[in-house]
């Protein structure tokens, strides 16, 4: 049996790509982390909304740390995002800019309406795709 062996890339263009492992938070929303060098990539997939706001904002907590790395919240395979949902959104930004933490919310066209309808695009740091998201980090 061969046993393969992997390296981080240096850049981020190079990091882009799926977290394979993605746990089950409820029914309808399923998430997953990842260290990189330059900042800790969140996951998503499913829908977040009333049902799963509370798992998303206890799955985060329980993964991120005070002088912790940049978070980069890749929202780009949510199906659904309501009020709920933005709210967990809006209640992690609040705590990322008390603990002085850079983050950023990467959205698929359904994410990015609905953040922009309640102009929360620059409080939510919004970026159109990972690769743009990462590449920010490594430029900093």
């Amino acid at each position: 049996m061969a046993v393969a062996i992997t390296t981080l890339p240096a850049k981020a263009s190079e990091r882009v790509g799926a977290i394979n492992d993605l746990q089950r938070l409820t029914v309808s929303l399923r998430g997953g982390y990842e260290r990189q060098p330059h900042c800790v990539l969140f996951q998503f997939t499913g829908q977040l909304d009333a049902y799963s706001d509370k798992q998303f904002s206890e799955f985060v907590a329980a993964h991120i740390h005070r002088g912790s790395l940049p978070l980069v919240i890749d929202l780009s395979r949510i199906d659904f995002l309501d009020s709920s949902g933005l709210g967990a959104l809006v209640q992690l930004a609040k705590q990322c800019n008390d603990a002085a933490l850079k983050f950023m919310v990467v959205g698929n066209a359904r994410v990015v309406q609905t953040v922009k309808l309640v102009r929360l695009e620059d409080f939510l740091h919004l970026k159109p795709d990972l690769e743009s998201a990462l590449g920010q980090l490594d430029a900093a």
